[in-house]
């Protein structure tokens, strides 16, 4: 859900209100895709992960994905940051 909610405030403040309408759009489309929740338990997992890597500039939806790829043993993750693949994760990197 955090990388939804980062996606739209890039598209909002990148673009502007309609384009980042089409984003959440374009995510109710993708019916074979999968948003998880955060809870706490994954904030708190979250935050080990920042701490772990303090010397790097990860947000809290970088460290939340990185948990969730983790204990989803999700193979390999399709990024415009190269901050995912920080634990070995191989990404698909779009720049």
């Amino acid at each position: 859900m955090l990388v939804i909610a980062e996606g739209h405030a890039w598209f909002l403040r990148r673009y502007d209100r309609t384009r980042a309408l089409q984003f959440l759009a374009m995510i109710e489309d993708m019916t074979p895709l999968s948003v998880t929740s955060v809870g706490k338990g994954e904030q708190e997992k979250a935050a080990e992960i920042l701490r772990r890597y303090s010397d790097q500039d990860l947000t809290m939806t970088d460290a939340v994905g990185l948990h969730v790829m983790r204990t989803q043993r999700i193979p390999v993750c399709w990024s415009t940051d190269f901050h995912l693949g920080i634990t070995g994760v191989p990404l698909v990197i779009d720049r």
